[in-house]
């Protein structure tokens, strides 16, 4: 997918690893409510509201934050490596309604998303997105 998008509107080919983990959580946040707004759109067409109430089940820095946690022996080593440095990054805010710790945590899972996307590798980000929901036990899309 980021491939094609850089074709058609004529962004540079630059490696990954050159990107700051921020950079990478920018991405792979939107990557991550792309999956879960999808999966709620599929289970049923409902109003937004009801919609929006569901999918925040899943994209809070606290959900996100138990998800990760579960997720980590999944982890490769690269994926570890990314993790840690985005989870380490400091970011210029907070969320409001998560601790910073949990922030950290959902930084550093938004971080391996947007590496993961960057490398084209969907197939993976679906898995971990699948495996994190069933182990944190997050009622399950």
């Amino acid at each position: 997918m980021p491939s094609m998008i850089r074709e058609i509107f004529h962004g540079k080919c630059q490696d990954i690893r050159s990107y700051s983990p921020l950079t990478l959580a920018y991405i792979g946040d939107a990557v991550y409510d792309l999956i879960i707004r999808t999966a709620v759109v599929e289970k049923a067409n409902r109003p937004a509201n009801i919609l929006h109430h569901i999918t925040v089940k899943y994209v809070s820095a606290g959900a996100q934050a138990r998800i990760v946690t579960a997720l980590q022996e999944h982890f490769t080593q690269e994926e570890q490596t990314v993790y840690q440095r985005g989870k380490n990054a400091k970011p210029h805010t907070m969320a409001k309604n998560a601790s910073p710790a949990d922030y950290k945590k959902a930084t550093g899972f938004e971080a391996v998303l947007g590496w993961l996307y960057l490398k084209d590798d969907m197939e993976r980000i679906l898995e971990l997105v699948r495996k994190g929901i069933e182990a944190a036990d997050i009622e399950n899309l």
